[in-house]
């Protein structure tokens, strides 16, 4: 492939990590230092860029304005970095971005993120929703009660408050089954599937089907290399010693990003009432994904 990738997902579904593993692949060093991620292809609702090739200030313009400009800026970057040299794109041919935009369509019935125009394919990161949620409540510091209500809310969002200005621009976030239908059920650009738990269970395999769907060539060292460097013990201690720069500037608060990384941790942290309710607002879509829903 070339261009732009999407790394899209939920919130609290594995985005960084795998951004880290392509991160530390990329390098082929022996040190992973997750402030400095080499492949940062950025995060596709970042306010700056928008203002920046819009040449018009975000925060004179309500959330539908600038969702009706953002197709233009997805294009111009996809655009933008087909036409680099090869020596200037980094270590990967093709731009990974992070993006936890449900792939929604303006009011002019467009695609937000710019369809084919905007990238050539997208990594669709999902999680059991049972563990997403207890990630979710220290994520945005809501109870899990709220987290729960919040994955089965279709009007959620992330930074839609009207009195302040955040780092990035409205996220839509129309529940957890929404969001990921919404990447799933598009004809756009084709998309590859990774689920949380198969990265716990073989990161280097999970990492491969990724790096094959881009086009980019691999072999088996290298890939246990980058799994190596991402050891989430060793991403706690590197956020426990230095911080990790994303989560502190986004949020200006407490608690740590690199919490628990265990891919069944929710059993522990859901009553089994509230497990239940999850499995029963998200069952169609946790079939379809391949996630068991009899009860524990």
């Amino acid at each position: 492939m070339n261009g732009v990738i999407w790394l899209a997902s939920y919130p609290k579904s594995g985005n960084t990590w795998m951004r880290l593993l392509l991160s530390a692949f990329s390098d082929k060093g022996e040190r992973l230092d997750i402030n400095e991620m080499s492949e940062r292809g950025g995060i596709a609702s970042a306010r700056a860029p928008f203002d920046f090739r819009m040449m018009i200030d975000s925060g004179l313009l309500t959330h539908d304005e600038v969702e009706r400009l953002r197709p233009r800026l997805h294009e111009a970057i996809a655009q933008d970095w087909k036409q680099e040299e090869n020596d200037e794109r980094g270590n990967l041919p093709v731009r990974f971005t992070k993006t936890h935009d449900a792939y929604t369509l303006t009011s002019d019935g467009v695609p937000v993120l710019g369809g084919a125009k905007g990238a050539s394919g997208a990594i669709v990161i999902v999680r059991d929703p049972r563990g997403v949620a207890p990630s979710l409540a220290n994520h945005v510091h809501i109870s899990i009660e709220e987290a729960i209500a919040m994955m089965v809310n279709p009007k959620a969002a992330f930074c839609q408050n009207v009195n302040a200005q955040p780092l990035q621009l409205r996220q839509k976030l129309p529940g957890w089954s929404g969001h990921i239908a919404t990447w799933l059920d598009q004809t756009d650009i084709p998309v590859h599937i990774v689920r949380y738990e198969d990265m716990k269970r073989d990161a280097a395999a999970v990492l491969k089907g990724v790096l094959d769907f881009a086009g980019i060539a691999s072999d088996e060292d290298e890939r246990q290399r980058a799994v190596a460097l991402t050891d989430f013990s060793s991403l706690q201690d590197q956020e426990r010693t230095a911080g990790f720069g994303e989560w502190r500037d986004r949020t200006g608060a407490g608690g740590v990003f690199f919490r628990r990384g265990e891919a069944e941790s929710w059993k522990n942290e859901l009553t089994p009432e509230q497990a239940a309710r999850v499995v029963t607002a998200h069952a169609d879509m946790m079939r379809r994904l391949g996630y068991e829903t009899a009860p524990e």
